[in-house]
């Protein structure tokens, strides 16, 4: 569980958290990300964590596409 910290929005935090976990590799480049996964391991509500995924799209480390979720960039796997 994280210890939220309150001068930052939950959902900043939360795209801190994923973009450090596509970083490490934790997610590789073509990994799908569940945004319910992400909503039941930091407790939140959904429209949380689309706002962490939308930050994370503008950033261009993930890509979503309708129907499909959305994956890590592949881009990130190129040095």
């Amino acid at each position: 569980m994280i210890e939220w910290d309150p001068r930052l929005y939950k959902w900043e935090q939360i795209a801190n958290v994923v973009a450090e976990r596509i970083k490490d590799g934790t997610y590789p480049p073509l990994s799908l990300i569940s945004e319910v996964k992400l909503q039941e391991e930091f407790d939140v509500a959904r429209v949380t964590v689309r706002k962490a995924m939308e930050a994370l799209r503008k950033q261009g480390l993930i890509t979503t596409k309708p129907g499909k979720g959305s994956i890590v960039s592949p881009n990130d796997a190129e040095p």
